[in-house]
């Protein structure tokens, strides 16, 4: 990481670590009170609450909606801070940091919850828990475009776009693309909106998204639906064991309990068991 990205990360570890409480619903407004040691022996980095990193916006996985950061793996993660007898609480950080895994090796963080897909690249620096999700990659596009595939971006020379540090972009770019990188997912839209980009690859869900709303829908469209075989999980702490452990219960409860196919209908949309659901690897 470079000086500059250092310090981004230092402030918004430092605006949204405040900000955590009136973001979060739920979260504690008290101090401290009692040990760090919550049930089950796992040690927490607040006493009373489990922190998760996360990078905003990341829709239907976590956003800011009414002044609250809701989404699938916020409520999942909302699962295992019950367990744990706490509440949860979150961070938002810059998304190259859950590479290498930096917020939660400083204690920062006790999870990160970020639409991450499990590598082996990550396996390196993270414990990556039970993948949760199974994600496909979507190629959006301008409907002005004339775009018709992924390769049609290639062959017309138009621009690509992806969000910086996914896994998105590294298949872009193992497809022999040059993409336009964003910070963000808000910022992938927007460049496709403006015209900096006329096709983005980006994973479905986030797509399924966006084109819920009846602008977006009017002027963009799907042309590729790549099949990647990505899944993704949660991180902790390497060694953290019974935290994964816990993380793994409550993934493993609520697909029993019909708790996850609630959530994930809320969230992602029609439940398809074969798909959505994916067994512990």
């Amino acid at each position: 990481m470079n000086s500059l990205l250092g310090r981004r990360a230092r402030i918004l570890a430092a605006t949204t670590a405040t900000a955590g409480l009136v973001l979060v619903a739920g979260c504690t407004s008290s101090g401290d009170g009692g040990g760090k040691t919550a049930a089950g022996g796992v040690e927490l980095a607040k006493a009373g609450r489990l922190t998760t990193c996360t990078h905003l916006p990341y829709p239907p996985f976590q956003s800011e909606i009414d002044g609250k950061v809701q989404g699938f793996d916020v409520s999942l993660i909302d699962l295992v801070a019950k367990d744990l007898g706490v509440k949860q609480e979150i961070l938002d950080t810059p998304f190259e940091n859950f590479k290498t895994g930096a917020f939660l090796n400083s204690e920062q963080c006790d999870v990160a919850a970020a639409g991450m897909t499990i590598t082996a690249e990550r396996k390196e620096h993270v414990d990556f828990s039970d993948p949760y999700f199974d994600a496909t990659q979507a190629v959006l596009v301008d409907r002005k475009s004339g775009i018709t595939s992924l390769a049609d971006v290639k062959a017309k020379g138009r621009k690509l776009g992806a969000q910086a540090q996914t896994t998105g972009e590294d298949y872009a770019k193992k497809q022999g693309f040059d993409p336009v990188s964003f910070e963000s997912s808000d910022a992938v839209i927007n460049g496709l909106r403006t015209g900096q980009v006329q096709a983005v690859v980006i994973d479905y869900p986030v797509v399924q998204g966006w084109l819920k709303d009846k602008a977006n829908a009017a002027a963009f469209q799907v042309v590729d639906n790549l099949n990647t075989g990505e899944q993704y999980g949660f991180t902790v702490k390497k060694g953290n064991r019974k935290l994964l452990d816990a993380v793994n219960k409550a993934l493993k409860d609520a697909k029993a309990d019909g708790t996850y196919k609630k959530l994930y209908e809320k969230w992602i949309g029609p439940y398809d068991a074969s798909v959505a659901s994916p067994a512990a690897s």
